[in-house]
């Protein structure tokens, strides 16, 4: 059976039911609830669509532009929030161990996307080993494109106000971060599949994308 990244999200958030205060999780869960609610599907990017122009901050040093990243071929994208957000941890990995290697051996590019800025955002590629690229969307420019942006509702703000905040974690002096998606994208920019999630402990799993993959590379 193949490992689950929703069974690993459901395991962390049993975790914090057990640990957490109950207050704490409760805005948690409110926020996350709320975005659900309000999410339209047809606010973001579609299939069928092109990828708009953009210009990413690889945390190894150079740039990345919609050009340079699908000059050999398909690639896919993963948004994530930031480099200590715990659910991120557990799925960066997982894609690492379940969609990474094989899209490598079909020549098709990973990136994931962070607002954050590239001198904290490159810890988390360095804590797990990652072999795929790590880039900072700078100002969430083209997550705004793709109009997967969010923003913490008023209670989390209450939460998090003083050193320590999400602006000051980030970078970015924002409340702003993208949802979690994963978009597959054509060498001619179009995007062949796209998944928004607008609760961040529910994400893709590698099967649903490398089942579009195979479809894109003809097998």
């Amino acid at each position: 059976m193949s490992e689950s990244l929703r069974q690993l999200l459901a395991d962390l958030h049993a975790e914090r039911v057990r640990t957490w205060d109950p207050a704490k999780l409760q805005v948690n869960i409110d926020q996350r609830r709320e975005l659900v609610e309000a999410f339209d599907p047809d606010s973001v990017i579609s299939e069928g669509s092109v990828l708009p122009p953009f210009t990413l901050l690889d945390v190894e040093g150079g740039e990345i532009t919609r050009e340079t990243l699908l000059a050999e071929g398909p690639a896919v994208l993963i948004f994530f929030r930031f480099a200590g957000c715990p659910a991120c941890n557990i799925a960066l990995p997982y894609y690492q161990r379940n969609l990474w290697p094989k899209l490598e051996r079909a020549g098709i590019r990973l990136v994931a996307i962070s607002p954050q800025v590239p001198e904290r955002l490159v810890e988390i590629s360095q804590r797990h080993s990652l072999g795929f690229t790590v880039a900072s969307d700078p100002g969430n420019s083209l997550a705004r494109q793709l109009g997967i942006i969010y923003e913490a509702n008023a209670a989390v703000r209450a939460a998090g106000t003083g050193p320590g905040w999400i602006g000051e974690i980030v970078g970015t002096g924002t409340w702003e971060l993208p949802q979690p998606a994963t978009i597959l994208v054509e060498p001619d920019a179009t995007i062949s599949f796209v998944d928004v999630s607008p609760d961040w402990l529910v994400r893709t799993e590698a099967e649903a994308v490398l089942a579009h993959v195979s479809e894109s590379v003809g097998g």
